[in-house]
């Protein structure tokens, strides 16, 4: 018997920005910012809160928040349905915020990728560093 959990696979982003932990937050969860870097929405920063990313390219993501800890952890479910069992995913994405001395490190992890969803794993790593860079994009457009 093999062991399910240490065959899934995750993505993980980190980055330092030259912004405090407040203004990080902020744009993790307002859904106007939110759209901007990441995808339209109707997100609240309420455990338990059910919400939808919807993309550029049409498709949705039913979502869950699970963990509030402001300025600090921001975890929520990532659920895409699809036919296909190779592009089906069920993650969870953890926004981990920790201040240092010019600013705040984001660590973005994606958990959830199983050992058939290589094209996933793939897009999500390309995914995730784009959805960064526009983040970053927006935070220097907004007032700290």
């Amino acid at each position: 018997m093999t062991d399910v959990a240490a065959q899934v696979r995750t993505v993980t982003v980190e980055r330092e920005f030259p912004h405090p932990p407040a203004k990080l937050w902020r744009a993790l969860t307002r859904p106007e910012l939110i759209a901007r870097w990441l995808m339209a929405n109707d997100f609240r920063a309420e455990v338990g809160h059910d919400f939808r990313l919807t993309g550029e390219w049409g498709g949705t993501l039913d979502c869950r928040v699970l963990t509030v800890d402001p300025e600090r952890e921001l975890a929520y479910s990532w659920d895409f349905a699809h036919d296909d069992p190779a592009f089906a995913l069920k993650s969870v994405v953890t926004f981990t915020l920790t201040p240092t001395e010019t600013g705040t490190r984001l660590r973005m992890e994606q958990v959830g990728f199983r050992p058939d969803q290589k094209q996933a794993l793939g897009g999500a790593r390309h995914g995730w560093g784009a959805f960064m860079d526009r983040l970053d994009a927006v935070l220097a457009s907004e007032p700290e």
